[in-house]
């Protein structure tokens, strides 16, 4: 190699690094640029907190609006309003956000009007292309204001019987007594039991042996459900009498009205303590 190229190249990389350095040290040292760039951050960082306080604000009127008190003194389920209240506060958050962001990238002199557009354009392609998340979305908006469910309630839908756990905008999830999740889309829910709206009524039906008469056998029953007290019911139960006969015995039926989701409670107790009553006539016909 040439020692004179040799030498002329080491010295044109030379003054490219001292002209970088050169760059370097005025762009560090400008101070209106650094002005410039204290007074970006500076109206970022206050965006940013307004934006908390704002949703801050937004949360607490949230809560005060689907409070227990208020929603007593507008006749709305609890449960409803709690569900509504989760809804508007993730809606207030995404509003927020979203136009957090917008103005963050606004400050940065990134055009906003185009981003729009596109969004929109993207949006309406989804929109097309995905009809059935739309759908999903529409029913589960009507599902909450129509007020057909909320969470913790009972219901059934289809096959699924269970606890409504969760009421998105796209789907539901149910809990089922045995602990199995499931995940229903909002659009395929046609139809809807709601087992916690009404008070429910316990029927047993208990098989005695024909060797006791019937006015025998209602006599003790109604002594045993007189002593009953259980908080989950709201009226005394009843014996309706016979409900069918057979060669060798005979059924009585039992009515109670409850608290919605306590049928099956009421039912097991009643069974145990008509069952004790029996158990204690036989054995004192035996002594």
């Amino acid at each position: 190699m040439n020692p004179f190229f040799a030498t002329g190249q080491t010295m044109a990389q030379e003054n490219l690094w001292q002209q970088f350095v050169r760059e370097m040290s005025d762009f560090l040292q400008d101070t209106e640029m650094w002005k410039d760039l204290s007074i970006v951050v500076l109206r970022i960082v206050l965006i940013y907190v307004v934006s908390r306080l704002a949703l801050l604000v937004l949360n607490r009127v949230i809560d005060h609006a689907t409070s227990e008190k208020r929603s007593k003194r507008l006749k709305l389920r609890t449960r409803r309003v709690q569900t509504l209240g989760r809804l508007l506060k993730n809606t207030a958050s995404y509003l927020i956000n979203f136009i957090t962001i917008l103005l963050i990238l606004g400050e940065f002199h990134i055009q906003i009007a185009p981003l729009l557009a596109g969004a929109g354009v993207i949006g309406l392609a989804i929109g097309f292309g995905a009809q059935s998340l739309v759908k999903d979305i529409i029913t589960g908006f009507f599902i909450i204001f129509e007020d057909q469910f909320a969470v913790g309630d009972e219901i059934q839908t289809g096959s699924h019987k269970g606890t409504v756990e969760l009421i998105g905008l796209r789907a539901t999830r149910i809990r089922s007594w045995t602990g199995e999740v499931h995940i229903i889309p909002n659009g395929s829910i046609n139809q809807v039991t709601n087992f916690s709206v009404n008070p429910q009524l316990a029927v047993v039906d208990i098989t005695v042996s024909s060797d006791y008469t019937i006015e025998e056998m209602m006599t003790l029953m109604r002594q045993v459900l007189n002593q009953i007290n259980d908080m989950n019911l709201t009226a005394s139960p009843e014996v309706l009498g016979v409900q069918a006969l057979a060669p060798n015995q005979m059924t009585i039926r039992i009515t109670a009205k409850c608290k919605p989701k306590t049928a099956g409670e009421v039912m097991r107790l009643i069974n145990t303590e008509v069952k004790k009553a029996l158990e204690s006539k036989q054995a004192a016909v035996i002594d």
